[in-house]
């Protein structure tokens, strides 16, 4: 990505779930919410919701991963540390996101998730690309990789 190109994204506090617009930039020096005052943990996954998700992932400058994932689902928790490394190895470059497509349907729905995990790469909020079920750390790294060239 060019150093002068934007790289802002709209993400949701983890405490309070307000929306807020940071500059992933200045990722290291931990952004706070503009409502509760609390660190923005970017360097982890983001919840997204349905009510969140498309200003999320449509207001982000980098491409933003959205695990589609369930707390039941075994491969999913293989998927967790997995997601939690890259997500602190690319801060500021990508973004990290997780939807519970049990209390999320909505989302699930619409982009026909019929099984889980499933990770969509979106890029100015279109999707770019797919993965399904448990994939090795190379293979994420690669799909990534594809998204930010």
């Amino acid at each position: 990505m060019d150093a002068t190109a934007s790289r802002r994204a709209t993400v949701a506090c983890s405490s309070c779930g307000r929306l807020n617009r940071v500059d992933l930039s200045r990722a290291a020096d931990r952004p706070k919410c503009g409502a509760c005052g609390r660190a923005i943990a970017l360097g982890r996954p983001l919840a997204v919701t349905d009510a969140t998700f498309d200003r999320v992932v449509g207001g982000s400058d980098v491409p933003v991963l959205v695990d589609f994932y369930a707390d039941w689902c075994g491969p999913c928790k293989i998927m967790a540390p997995v997601l939690d490394a890259v997500a602190q190895s690319r801060a500021g470059s990508v973004l990290i996101a997780k939807l519970d497509t049990d209390r999320n349907p909505a989302i699930a729905r619409r982009f026909q998730i019929a099984s889980i995990p499933t990770l969509i790469l979106f890029r100015g909020g279109r999707e770019v690309g797919r993965e399904l079920g448990a994939i090795p750390h190379p293979r994420l790294e690669a799909l990534l990789d594809g998204a930010t060239r």
